[in-house]
């Protein structure tokens, strides 16, 4: 009976294996393709590329808009931040914020940034009463990235 089974067994592997070699010529089946992909989008062009080559405070400009740096400020005096800039630009924020020496915002300034060079832009910063005494300091951000270091001064 042993014998019986060993034999039914072999007999339904010859089987299976005589029908699997008697198939039809089928195709290949060719491999699997990649799915295709959109192109890469273009990069967006470079309408914008400007530059701060630095960033000083002082109370006056001199003809070329220059302002020499001060580390002292008089109570009364204008505050100017001086922002110097090489590049294009149209239309680009740039604001100046003052902090007084606890983190209380002394002034803030806006102005829009149109250049095709080297140009240098002026934020004056006035107080009808005079500047409390204590540090200040100047930062300026250009499209919304900090510009240049932030420049320290005292207010006497």
């Amino acid at each position: 009976m042993k014998h019986a089974r060993l034999n039914v067994a072999a007999l339904s592997l010859a089987a299976a294996l005589s029908l699997a070699g008697c198939k039809k010529n089928e195709p290949a089946t060719p491999p699997a393709m990649p799915e295709p992909t959109a192109p890469a989008p273009a990069a967006a062009p470079m309408t914008e590329a400007v530059s701060v080559q630095g960033v000083s405070v002082g109370t006056v400009a001199a003809a070329d808009k220059s302002v020499a740096t001060q580390a002292v400020i008089g109570a009364r005096d204008p505050i100017i931040v001086s922002v110097r800039t090489f590049g294009t630009a149209s239309n680009v924020p740039v604001v100046a914020t003052l902090t007084y020496q606890d983190g209380q915002v002394a002034g803030e300034q806006h102005v829009s940034l149109n250049t095709s060079g080297p140009d240098t832009t002026n934020i004056t910063f006035s107080n009808s009463n005079a500047w409390p005494a204590g540090t200040y300091t100047a930062q300026v951000t250009v499209n919304g990235m900090p510009a240049g270091t932030a420049q320290q001064f005292e207010v006497r």
